[in-house]
Parts: structure tokens; sequence; C-alpha cells
């Protein structure tokens, strides 16, 4: 059976178990088994090991698996990682479309986002301070994951005539596993298409849209006739504001994606820094102004990892269903955050030239050391010592059943955070957040685009590549002007259903990666220099 004729079969199975049984199915994977009572107060309600997912239990499994196989090269390799993304071995003749740092400025791009400053202000309403310890380890052992990963899909990736790269899980499980598991590749690929449309797309438009409708609304009233919504059927009202916002980006995105992923590297080399370092300078302003709060700070997180307070709102409970609230907050924020094991950030560097497939894995562990380590850690530590956390159903619960100020999550958290914590410099400092949001939801939805285009071209071929990026541009269109609690949960779904046949090959291959790992790193690595016409 061929690529086009099993992606058929597969969105044709997708479709009639929505169409049967509705979303529930796919909802249920981030919570499976625990979304069935009888396993999820196993072996008791003291002790409910079951309600523990199983994906998180398979993806830090994993995780751990593959950092004790390879010899934890997130320690030992990370400073040749630092090297290669410098370019210090970086020949201009090798094949691919991108240098390494381009490669991993377009990781990063979609997974630096809306989970580095809603996801970490989440995981501290619900698990406490505690709960960024638990981002820190999935960061760890994610980090060999990311390594292992893209390391197999530079390996198995495939060169096409004009130079142009094709990589990804897909291709490392049908060439890596062989042809008898096309049916794995095939299943990787058909929810990539569907993430790239939900989660990394309609999604990040939602919410730059919602965003700026409310900023908008702020200045002009919600009766301007920018601002007024018109109710159009039961349950959809839509403003002229959404509307523009809708255009505007799908202009920009159309802009960037249509020229490939060239021109996508050539952006997120530009804008993932800049996000980054504006993010990031306004964090350390914060933390570095309120100094004397960072050791109370960093205490309550190791602290409070493995003994969070045990008393709910006046009533005692188990301490170890409080302990594993804290740490499943933590570990699913963080796999969030970062994405490492989901196989979407291995599309991405095996765009990147070289002819050593280790190397670009050194690379790729970079990512959740910025994304998870650096700019996570730095939006809980501006939770913590602006004393923000303390508006969270956490400290109401388990500290202080008294406080009756307003309880905020999600951005709306960190947005308090930055407006009190930048107060004695500027005004307004929540407008930082409101900018971040707008670029790193933009910058994740151009790098998504290109995560799906090569699912597209994997499973229909080279003639479904421009349908899919105008699709794709329409979608953002729609994702801006229709609420999108659906596609929140599809897209969810998603990318959990990418997750396993990604981890699988990693499992099944870990052996292969063990002796390429060994024989790249026993060479004796030189820095590029350019030969003159003398040499």
């Amino acid at each position: 059976m061929n690529r086009a004729t099993a992606g058929l079969i597969a969105f044709g199975i997708i479709a009639t178990i929505l169409i049967i049984l509705g979303i529930g199915p796919f909802e249920a994977v981030w919570s499976f088994p625990g979304n069935f009572d009888f396993i999820k107060n196993f072996p008791s309600e003291d002790l409910p090991l079951g309600a523990i997912p199983l994906m998180v239990l398979v993806l830090v499994g994993t995780g751990v698996f593959v950092t004790v196989k390879l010899g934890f090269p997130q320690i030992r390799h990370f400073w040749h990682g630092v090297k290669v993304t410098m370019g210090v071995y970086d020949d201009p003749q090798d094949a691919g479309d991108l240098n390494h740092f381009r490669a991993l400025t377009t990781a990063l791009s979609a997974t630096v986002g809306i989970g580095n400053i809603a996801g970490v202000a989440t995981a501290i309403y619900y698990g406490g301070p505690g709960a960024i310890f638990w981002m820190w380890i999935t960061a760890f052992f994610g980090t060999t994951l990311k390594y292992a990963e893209c390391t197999l899909s530079m390996k198995y990736r495939e060169i096409r005539p004009d130079g142009a790269t094709a990589g990804g899980p897909m291709y490392t499980i049908e060439h890596g596993l062989g042809r008898q598991w096309r049916w794995l590749a095939v299943a990787f690929a058909a929810f990539a298409i569907i993430c790239s449309f939900a989660t990394g797309n309609a999604v990040q438009s939602f919410t730059v849209s919602d965003q700026v409708y409310s900023e908008v609304s702020q200045i002009v009233g919600t009766t301007h006739f920018l601002t007024l919504k018109h109710q159009l059927f039961d349950g959809f009202a839509l403003s002229v504001q959404q509307v523009i916002n809708g255009i505007i980006m799908a202009v920009l995105v159309a802009m960037v994606i249509i020229g490939g992923i060239r021109r996508i590297g050539h952006v997120t080399g530009i804008l993932a820094p800049f996000m980054a370092l504006v993010y990031v300078s306004a964090t350390l302003l914060i933390v570095l102004s309120h100094l004397g709060a960072l050791g109370t700070s960093l205490g309550m997180i190791f602290r409070w990892a493995f003994n969070p307070p045990a008393e709910i709102a006046g009533v005692g409970s188990g301490a170890f269903l409080v302990f594993m609230n804290t740490m499943l907050w933590g570990i699913k924020r963080g796999l969030y955050s970062n994405e490492a094991g989901q196989g979407s950030a291995a599309i991405a560097h095996s765009t990147a030239k070289t002819k050593h497939p280790v190397r670009e894995g050194t690379v790729a562990m970079l990512g959740p050391f910025i994304d998870t380590i650096t700019i996570c850690t730095l939006t809980g530590l501006t939770i913590l010592t602006t004393g923000a956390w303390k508006h969270t159903a956490f400290y109401v619960n388990r500290i202080d059943p008294n406080f009756t100020t307003e309880l905020l999550n999600g951005s709306l958290l960190t947005s308090m955070a930055f407006e009190s914590g930048l107060a004695w410099l500027f005004p307004g400092g929540d407008k930082i957040v409101t900018i971040s949001v707008l670029l790193f939801a933009i910058s994740t939805a151009i790098s998504w685009s290109f995560y799906g285009d090569r699912a597209s071209e994997y499973l229909f071929g080279n003639k479904a590549i421009l349908p899919y990026r105008w699709v794709y541009v329409v979608f953002i269109f729609l994702g801006a002007i229709i609420p999108l609690e659906a596609a929140w949960a599809f897209g969810d779904a998603a990318l959990g259903f990418m997750t396993f046949p990604n981890l699988i090959s990693i499992i099944l291959l870990a052996g292969a990666l063990r002796k390429m790992s060994k024989s790249y790193f026993a060479r004796d690595h030189q820095p590029y220099i350019k030969k003159t016409y003398n040499d």
C-alpha cells in the first residue's frame, strides 16, 4: 500500500471515530487510564497510582531509559552542542536547507510560546511553587529525547534531487524500522497534520486575536463599531476587530510560509532571538529588583517539590495525593513547554546542513535548556518573587483559606507579576506579556506550518505542499474569529498521538543511536576553515 492510500485510510478512521464517538476518545489520551474510576483509585484512594497518566509515564520513562542508555549526553556533550550552534564546524557545502543556528531557532519558534507564559502560571496555580522543580526534571530527561529524535531524523532523512531535505519521525520509522512499520509512520504524519491545523495554528491565531481584541476594548470600549460583537447564530458572536485580526494574521503568516523552509528559517532566525531577548530581559529585571525574595522563592521550589502543604481548604488530605498533584502539574506543563519526545522539533532539525546526524542532535539538546530551564524558570521566579503566586488556588487551598483577593490563572497571572514587578521602572509592565504573546504565537504558527507541510509531502507527495499551505492560511483566519475549545482539545490529543510512534522508534533504535554516538565522539573534531585558492 502506498503512502497516499494509507494516509486517506488513516484520516477516514479518525473521521469515523469523531462522527460515532465524538472527541471524547481523543481527549482521553492525556488522562488515560485515570479517566476510568476503577483504575484511577488503584491500588487505593490514598495511593492512587492508577491516576498517573500513561502518557506522562511513557514520556518520562523513555527519557530516563535513553539518558542511561546513551550515558547522559546532555551533560557530557552540552558544550559541543553550543559550539556547533555557534557555527564552529559549519561547512556551507554540506547537504541541507538551514545552518545549525537557524534549524534550532525554527524548532524553538514552535516550542517557545504560550506554554512559557501561561503554562508555567497554570502549573503554579494548581501545583504550587514545587511544580517548577518537576518542570526541570522533565527538561533534563527531555533533553536526551530531543537529542535522540533529532539525531535519528537526520540519519534517516531524504535529500531531494534539488537539494531540499525531507525528514522527521515518519522517515525515521519507515527507513529505520523498515517498510513493515509504515503504518506507524503514516499515523504520525496524519496526526501531525491535524495538530498543525489546531494547536500549532488556529489556537495561536485565536490567542493573538483575543489578546488584541482585549487591548482595543480597553481603549474604545466594547460598544465601538470595531469591538461590538454581532450575534450571527447561537453561541457565535463576531466583531469587526476579530475579522481584521484574522486578515492581518493570515497575510503575515502567508508571506512567510509560502516561501518554504528557507524563508521560514530566515524569519525565525531573527524573530526567535528577538522575542526571547525582550521577554528574558524583562524577567531578569523583575527578579533582580526583587533579589531579597529570590532565596525564599527557590526554597519554596525545592521544599514543596517533595513536601507541599497537605491542607486543602482546611481539610486534611493524604500527603501522597498532594505530592502527586504538584509533580504531575510540573511534568505536564514541562512536557507541553518543550515538546520533547513528541517528534515535532525533529522535523525542523532534519533540515540542518551537516553530514553528521549526531552533530545536529547535540544542537537539539539546547532546546529544552533554553525553553524550560531558562525561560520557564524565569517566568516562575517572576511570579514567585513578586508575590503574584498568592493569587492562586494552591495558595488559597493549601496556605491561607482566608485570602479573598481575586484568583488569577494563565497569562493573567503572569501579566500581574510583570505589572507589579516593573512598576518601579515604568507603568504598564503587563503589556510586555501582551507583546510576547503576540510574537510567540505568530512564530509558533509559522514553524508549525513547516511540520504539517513535511507530513503532507510525506503522505501525498510534492503536489500536496502548496494546497496545504493555503489551507493552513485559511485556518489562521478561522482561528481568529471562532471559539476554539474543541480545537484545543483535539489539537492536544493529536499531539499526544504523535508522541507514541516517535517514542517507539526511539526505543527500538536506541542501540543504533548509541553506536552512532560512540563513533561520532571518538573522532577529533576540528573547526571548519574555509579553503582559499592557494590552499
